[in-house]
C-alpha cells in the first residue's frame, strides 16, 4: 500500500503539518487551489514575549481566480526583514533560539530568486522537514497536470502517484464524507492522529497551542521536535 497526504504551501507550518509528512510515502504541496487572502498561505503564528503573535506575508494584488502557484509575494516591502527582526526578538533567548535562527537565516537573508509564494513556502517547509529528519517526497501537484474540483482533485492526485490509500486531516472530514470520497474503492481513506501535548515555553503563563513548529524547535530544540511531530515526545 502507498499512502500519500495533500497539503497547501503554507507559511511556517505547525507542528501537525509535518506530522501528517512522517506518517505517509509521497507529500503533495497543493499547489493549483485558489487563493485565500487572510488564510494560512501567507501567515502563522510564533510566540512573542510569551504571546501569540501573528506573522503574514505581504503578497502582489490577486486575481480572485488565481491559483497558488500564480501568486507573488511583494517586491517593493523589506518584509523578509521585518520578519527576521521579529523572530530574532521572539527566540534569541529561548533555550534552543540560536539553532533556530541559524537554521533560518540563509533563507531570510539571502537575495531572493523567485518572488513565487508557493516557492517561499516551499523552502521554508523543505528546510525545516530536512532538519526534522523527515525524508518524505514533496511534489507540487501542478507537476502532476490533474483536474477536477475538490475531492475529485485529490482522488486525481492519489492515483497519478500511485497511491490507494489518502491520510487527510480531520479539519477535511466534513468536506470528504459530503463528497462521498469513501465511496470510490481506489483509494482507502484514512484520517490524520495527532493531538499536540504541552511543553515549556519561555515567558508563557499558560501554554499556547498550535503555534509554527519554530516554537518547538526553538524551546525544546531539534531532536525533541523530531521526535514531537512524530507524536514521540
Amino acid at each position: 500500500m502507498k499512502r500519500c497526504a495533500i497539503m497547501q504551501p503554507t507559511y511556517l507550518p505547525w507542528s501537525g503539518y509535518f506530522h501528517l509528512m512522517t506518517q505517509v510515502d509521497v507529500f503533495v504541496l497543493l499547489d493549483d487551489v485558489q487563493f485565500q487572502r487572510r488564510s494560512w498561505h501567507t501567515r502563522n503564528r510564533i510566540l512573542l514575549q510569551g504571546r501569540e503573535h501573528m506573522l503574514t506575508v505581504p503578497v502582489a494584488a490577486a486575481h480572485q481566480r488565481d491559483r497558488l502557484h500564480q501568486v507573488q509575494t511583494v517586491a517593493e516591502e523589506p518584509w523578509r526583514a521585518r520578519h527576521w527582526a521579529t523572530l530574532s526578538a521572539a527566540y534569541a533567548k529561548a533555550p534552543h533560539g540560536r539553532a533556530l535562527l541559524d537554521l533560518l537565516q540563509p533563507l531570510y537573508q539571502a537575495p531572493l530568486a523567485d518572488r513565487g509564494l508557493t516557492a517561499w513556502n516551499e523552502s521554508l517547509i523543505r528546510t525545516l522537514a530536512q532538519a526534522l529528519g523527515i525524508d518524505t517526497p514533496l511534489v507540487r501537484a501542478t507537476t502532476l497536470g490533474c483536474g477536477g474540483q475538490r475531492s475529485e482533485h485529490l482522488l486525481n492526485l492519489c492515483l497519478a502517484l500511485g497511491c490507494d490509500s489518502y491520510l487527510s486531516p480531520r479539519g477535511s472530514r466534513e468536506y470528504l464524507e459530503e463528497d462521498e470520497f469513501e465511496a470510490n474503492a481506489q483509494v482507502a481513506l484514512d484520517f490524520q492522529q495527532f493531538d499536540p501535548k504541552p511543553y515549556a515555553q519561555l515567558r508563557a503563563e499558560s501554554f499556547v497551542s498550535h503555534l509554527s513548529v519554530i516554537d518547538v524547535i526553538a524551546q525544546q530544540g531539534v531532536s525533541f521536535a523530531a521526535r514531537y511531530v512524530r507524536g514521540e515526545a
